[in-house]
């Protein structure tokens, strides 16, 4: 069991857009449903969009619209899109499989929005 690793954070600014990957080697990312969640300091951790295995997508009706979640089989990799980018969207993201009951976090990923 190999924990999902995020990258592709960093600073944007209002209005901006960036893409976050999800990736493991050790597992079939694609095979579990992915869900993308984020946190903001001093607030609850939220769900902001899942990809299931059969490839069906929901979002938070905050950011509908604005984010897409897709992946690629043959990279095994989960992306979040995200467009619009508003400076509540400063947080830490974080990446989530499950798949049979059994769940795995990644560690997070930095994303600033600011001026």
């Amino acid at each position: 069991q190999v924990q999902p690793v995020e990258s592709g954070g960093g600073l944007v600014q209002p209005g901006g857009s960036l893409t976050l990957s999800c990736a493991a080697s050790g597992s079939t990312l694609t095979a579990n449903r992915i869900s993308w969640y984020r946190q903001a300091p001093g607030e609850q951790r939220e769900l902001v969009a899942a990809i299931s295995a059969g490839g069906r997508t929901n979002y938070a009706d905050s950011v509908k619209g604005r984010f897409t979640v897709s992946r690629d089989n043959a990279k095994n990799t989960v992306y979040l899109q995200m467009n619009s980018l508003q400076p509540e969207g400063t947080a830490v993201y974080y990446c989530k499989t499950g798949r049979g009951g059994i769940i795995s976090w990644g560690k997070g990923t930095l994303v600033t929005v600011s001026s």
